[in-house]
């Protein structure tokens, strides 16, 4: 009797618990999707030059905290700095070069003036010279003048006629000239374009002499020494922006039927045992992490073995959460996601064509 009592103590207690685990299961167990196949990734930035040179300085060493604009390094800027001051020079001369013909252009507009009051001079001599031309040659007729004097206003009035030729061609060939100035300045204006687009280079180069963070992040992986020649685009070092770090859950293809955007994640860390974090569902993968292999497997040649693909999901954090900036990249984690809250289908969102029907469609 007393075993039998015992025994139904003891099933009680195991029927309660078994109940309890069916019903907490039938509630909330069935709709978690979980995996331990998740890690913490984060978008490293390789840092490199932009130009060629020895490093002159260098500002920070791997584990370092920077921040954003924060100058990493500094390359040798002396061979840059006498190529932009070249290039002031050159735009300075090609400036005073337009300036000089603005004066050139300003001195013909006296010039022409003084042509045109030389034609009209000339013009009045010559009116002058015709008239008395034709009054001698009048009074020579009628015996009133000499031939002498008849000759010489005739010379006087041919003289005056090729007085007012030259100071004709002396106006237009003024006036050519103005042309000619303007030619000129046209070309001097590009040359200056050009000379200050070639500053605007130089002064770009010595700029990129320069090395700075583009983000806030930690220092990793350092490969750069004072006095090393490098060359533009040599991997200095690495700047991973670990207060911005996510998880990469890869879950089965049986798993993501349910998953949605926004659904709550609950994340543990293996570095970090005890800590458990919320986050919520980024986007999906559009293809499954086998595609983005080195060597895809074709499955149409040879024998066929169907095996279980993992479809990588994002995990956003959230910014001030207990993990922030204490996360890096390559942390094992184990993912949870609460698949009974509502959200955006994970399919056609994230990217161009999300609103094509015939992506809804599919």
């Amino acid at each position: 009797m007393t075993k039998k009592r015992l025994g139904l103590l003891l099933a009680i207690p195991l029927l309660a618990g078994a109940a309890y685990g069916g019903w907490n299961w039938w509630q909330v167990g069935r709709f978690i999707e979980s995996t331990d196949n998740a890690y913490v990734e984060a978008d490293i930035i390789l840092l490199s030059p932009r130009v060629d040179g020895h490093i002159a300085q260098l500002l920070a060493v791997e584990n370092q905290v920077v921040a954003e604009g924060d100058v990493v390094a500094r390359l040798d800027d002396t061979d840059y700095k006498a190529k932009r001051d070249q290039a002031y020079a050159r735009r300075d001369a090609a400036s005073a070069a337009i300036a000089n013909i603005d004066s050139r252009l300003a001195l013909e507009e006296t010039l022409i003036a003084r042509a045109a009051a030389n034609v009209a001079s000339a013009e009045a001599e010559q009116q002058r010279a015709g008239a008395d031309a034709k009054r001698y040659v009048a009074l020579a007729d009628r015996d009133f003048a000499s031939q002498q004097k008849l000759s010489t206003t005739k010379a006087d009035a041919a003289k005056a006629g090729a007085a007012l030729r030259a100071a004709q061609a002396a106006l237009t060939a003024e006036r050519e000239q103005v042309d000619v100035l303007r030619t000129e300045r046209v070309s001097a204006q590009a040359n200056l374009a050009e000379a200050e687009a070639a500053l605007a280079l130089a002064e770009n180069e010595l700029e990129k002499t320069v090395l700075r963070a583009p983000r806030a992040g930690v220092i990793g992986r350092n490969n750069a020494r004072v006095g090393q020649y490098v060359r533009a685009g040599t991997q200095l070092m690495a700047l991973v922006p670990v207060q911005d770090a996510y998880i990469t859950a890869n879950f089965k293809e049986t798993q993501i039927n349910r998953l949605r955007i926004g659904q709550p994640v609950t994340i543990h860390v293996d570095a970090y045992p005890g800590l458990e974090v919320t986050g919520r569902v980024a986007s999906l993968s559009p293809a499954s992490g086998a595609q983005f292999s080195l060597l895809p497997p074709e499955n149409a040649t040879g024998n066929f073995t169907k095996i279980v693909q993992r479809v990588p999901v994002r995990i956003a954090l959230p910014a001030k959460g207990p993990m922030a900036g204490r996360l890096r990249p390559g942390l094992s984690v184990e993912a949870r996601v609460d698949t009974r809250h509502d959200g955006q289908d994970l399919i056609g969102i994230a990217g161009p064509g999300a609103n094509d029907p015939q992506v809804a469609e599919r």
